[in-house]
């Protein structure tokens, strides 16, 4: 059965604050673990109001702190903000608190706008372009210290983190095969090129020390519940988060509304719809078939599910209907 994982990220709901949102994704990531999900994620974003992992690495201590088995870790670190040596810093001292259990994913874009992207990469200008030489510094932390080395990572030498490459386009997909590193594709936004991303990832593999084979995952969005209708309801409040992003007024995650087709023009809707495209929403026959579906088509070897639910009830539910489906 391909295994199931789940990225969060820390939706800060209208009339709601991000203690709320930190102590929801903890409820979920206990849920998680008792039903089974390989691993929790969550996603670097900046000046967003309404996404509450900013600090990821600090969020990933939250959740790792409150479970026992489940993995967790970045979906993903946006690298180009960071120094590799503050990350190997960090997820360093995450695996000496939590072994064996966090995943370093890494992503090249900013998470952000190019204003806070400035603003965060204060003498990091082009950071973006040397992504590859700052994947490979930043292995290097994790591997055993080696003779006459003048830089280190305390915590983090030797604790050889398991790095992801993410992306939604072929620059990750490319770099990641050639490193041997596991790959996963952020089809749950932005699926233009998920196939041939996949492709070039697999055709191009190189063995690594870290992996001997290709490695791939995708990310979708899954509204479950218990009939299609009340599901598409709930799938609403993500539409609505991602039509004011696009706007330009990103804000808090909205409550679902009956008739999305009221806030929306023509052009918008098949834009959204363009963007989400392999959601899967309905009931847990319709999830199913579509799961099924999906896993067919791209032959990934783990699906990552995603759901911006605005009530917790129907998240959970949404987890646990998704949980109990078994997919070859």
């Amino acid at each position: 059965m391909i295994p199931f994982s789940i990225l969060d990220l820390v939706p800060v709901h209208e009339g709601g604050t991000p203690t709320d949102a930190l102590q929801r994704s903890l409820e979920a990531i206990r849920l998680a673990e008792k039903l089974g999900y390989r691993r929790y994620w969550v996603a670097e974003h900046h000046n967003m109001p309404g996404i509450a992992s900013a600090a990821t690495s600090v969020v990933i201590a939250h959740l790792a702190a409150g479970t026992h088995t489940i993995r967790v870790g970045s979906g993903g670190v946006m690298l180009p903000n960071h120094a590799p040596l503050v990350i190997a810093e960090q997820f360093g001292t995450l695996a000496a608190l939590f072994p064996g259990r966090i995943d370093l994913g890494l992503g090249r874009a900013p998470g952000t706008d190019q204003m806070t992207a400035r603003a965060l990469r204060r003498g990091r200008a082009d950071s973006a372009d040397t992504f590859p030489q700052d994947v490979v510094e930043l292995q290097r932390y994790f591997m055993e210290v080696q003779p006459g080395q003048a830089v280190q990572a305390v915590p983090g030498a030797g604790q050889h983190v398991p790095i992801w490459l993410l992306g939604s386009s072929l620059f990750s997909a490319q770099l990641a095969a050639r490193l041997g590193l596991p790959f996963a594709f952020a089809s749950h936004f932005a699926p233009d090129l998920l196939f041939e991303a996949l492709d070039l990832y697999r055709d191009n593999f190189r063995p690594s020390p870290a992996l001997d084979r290709p490695y791939a995952m995708a990310a979708i969005g899954v509204y479950a519940a218990d009939s299609d209708r009340e599901a598409r309801r709930l799938f609403t409040s993500q539409q609505q988060a991602f039509l004011n992003l696009r706007r330009g007024v990103p804000g808090l995650l909205p409550p679902p509304v009956d008739d999305i087709d009221l806030l929306w023009s023509p052009v918008e809707s098949a834009m959204i719809n363009q963007a989400f495209r392999e959601a899967v929403v309905g009931s847990p026959q319709t999830v199913q078939e579509g799961i099924t579906d999906f896993v067919r088509r791209t032959r990934v070897d783990e699906l990552m599910i995603t759901s911006a639910i605005y009530d917790q009830a129907a998240r959970l539910r949404s987890l646990e209907l998704v949980a109990q489906l078994r997919v070859g």
